[in-house]
């Protein structure tokens, strides 16, 4: 795991303390695009399973998540795909 994905897993973590937790850099299935590095870690699909999404708005869970990565969603990271679960919908 990279820098950038191991800083994605981490603030989820300690934010969320999720029960599940998945962070994929799919970066190499977007080579040439925009918003590409050649070193990669630019894009990212994330699934988390947490009690702390229990009675959000998929839109309300999505702030919630990006505010945790406010930073990675300001420098290093353009895309980020997100399937955010309460324990009961997983």
């Amino acid at each position: 795991m990279g820098a950038v994905a191991e800083r994605i897993s981490r603030k989820l973590h300690d934010g969320l303390s999720p029960e599940s937790l998945e962070v994929r850099d799919e970066s190499a299935k977007h080579a040439g695009h925009a918003g590409a590095r050649p070193e990669g870690e630019t894009h990212f699909d994330v699934r988390v399973v947490a009690a702390a999404f229990a009675g959000l708005s998929r839109l309300e869970r999505q702030r919630l998540v990006n505010g945790l990565l406010r930073e990675e969603l300001a420098g290093p990271v353009h895309a980020l795909s997100l399937k955010l679960l309460a324990p009961a919908e997983a």
